[in-house]
């Protein structure tokens, strides 16, 4: 009798120990285990769009989704995350007026990134054109105290003055010299007014043009700052010489 009394007191002992274990599992929350993630310097950090080719907006981190649109080269962004997803780098980006959205990193360039100057002076060297001017006018604006300025600056002014001569070809091919002489406006005015050369405003570039010639000339802007800032950098003999050259181009005669 004793001992079937000691088994039941120890079976209702233990459902009730089970009990109460089971309702304290029950009121636990479940532990959540996220990864911890370090804070970057990159986050809050202001950013320039330059290279287009990568430059996709996009809803989620991933090279698989839903394009937001492509943002043009110069589209000031700020950085306020970012993910790896695909084998790349993503920031999250807002986009001013309206957009936000994950772009691949190397698509934007800033101060925020050691070797960042280093990278665009690259993409300098390795793109034509248009868009080779653009990108070192980029590199111009972002990179103020770069120790790579004096060689952008100097290529920069090389690239105006191979654009100048090109666009006078152009000009002189399109404008129409019977209507020039029938309104009555000065030579100069209708080249300085031409339109190829509004895009390369934008980028402040300023070409002069002689009338005699019938060439636009760079104006200088960029190896002025070379002899200016860096005179005893190897670019400024460079730049000494290309402003020679300039002066003696824009007194030359045409002669014809």
């Amino acid at each position: 009798m004793k001992l079937s009394l000691s088994l039941f007191f120890l079976f209702t002992l233990f459902l009730f120990t089970f009990a109460a274990e089971a309702q304290k599992r029950k009121l636990a929350p479940k532990a959540k285990f996220t990864p911890k993630s370090q804070p970057s310097e990159t986050i809050g950090s202001a950013g320039v769009v330059i290279d287009e080719s990568l430059a996709v907006l996009r809803a989620r981190p991933s090279l698989f989704a839903d394009s937001i649109q492509r943002m043009r080269r110069g589209r000031k962004v700020r950085i306020i995350d970012e993910r790896e997803a695909d084998g790349v780098l993503f920031f999250r980006v807002s986009a001013p007026p309206k957009n936000s959205g994950w772009v691949q990193s190397e698509a934007v360039f800033g101060k925020f990134r050691r070797g960042d100057d280093q990278r665009l002076a690259r993409l300098v060297q390795a793109s034509s054109g248009f868009d080779q001017l653009e990108i070192a006018a980029g590199f111009l604006e972002i990179y103020p105290d770069s120790l790579l300025r004096p060689a952008i600056l100097l290529l920069f002014g090389d690239l105006a003055e191979e654009t100048a001569l090109r666009l006078s070809r152009d000009a002189t091919r399109r404008l129409q010299r019977r209507e020039m002489a029938a309104s009555g406006a000065p030579l100069h005015s209708f080249y300085l007014n031409f339109v190829s050369l509004d895009r390369y405003r934008k980028l402040g570039i300023v070409f002069l043009f002689n009338s005699n010639t019938k060439n636009y000339h760079y104006e200088g802007a960029s190896w002025r700052e070379i002899t200016a800032k860096y005179p005893k950098s190897t670019e400024a003999a460079e730049a000494r010489k290309r402003l020679d050259s300039l002066k003696e181009k824009l007194e030359k005669r045409d002669a014809k």
